[in-house]
């Protein structure tokens, strides 16, 4: 029997939505969002505004955004987490969904969306909020990966 997977992501703008969707797809994956209580505007992602919503959770790294809802990762083998990559690092809200689960037995890989950053996509940095986790270094994922290549790639990390 195979092992079960989901794909989760954060997704402020849609583009890391739209990688999680092809990735789900490609590998055959069940596919939940990590919404966060309190959704984000424009506003608060204007990474220029040092008063942004963004900024202040990026400088208090103990910040914890609430979840609008909890994600049950008990019925799965492998977890895949996607988000967007905001200061080299996943916004704060993913830390509150790895904080709240039962990592024990599962496998965590993390994948990233960047204009141009690779720095944080391995997923190295969160890996104290789920400290019981086997973490496979993820990767960045351009927008406009296919799922051929999303197949291909999930196939090479033997999981």
């Amino acid at each position: 029997m195979g092992k079960r997977m989901l794909v989760t992501y954060f997704s402020a703008t849609g583009t890391t939505r739209g990688v999680a969707e092809r990735l789900s797809h490609a590998i055959g994956a069940d596919l939940m969002q990590i919404v966060p209580a309190q959704p984000y505007t424009a506003a608060d992602l204007d990474w220029r505004d040092p008063n942004s919503r963004s900024s202040v959770e990026r400088r208090d790294r103990g910040t914890r955004p609430a979840l609008a809802e909890p994600i049950d990762v008990t019925p799965y083998d492998v977890v895949f987490v996607g988000y967007p990559l905001w200061w080299e690092t996943a916004p704060r809200v993913v830390r509150t969904f790895l904080e709240s689960e039962d990592w024990a037995g599962k496998t965590i890989v993390t994948f990233a969306t960047s204009g141009s950053s690779t720095r944080g996509a391995d997923g190295t940095q969160l890996h104290d909020s789920a400290p019981a986790a086997h973490w496979v270094p993820g990767r960045r994922i351009a927008a406009s990966e296919n799922e051929a290549r999303l197949a291909k790639w999930v196939k090479g990390l033997n999981l």
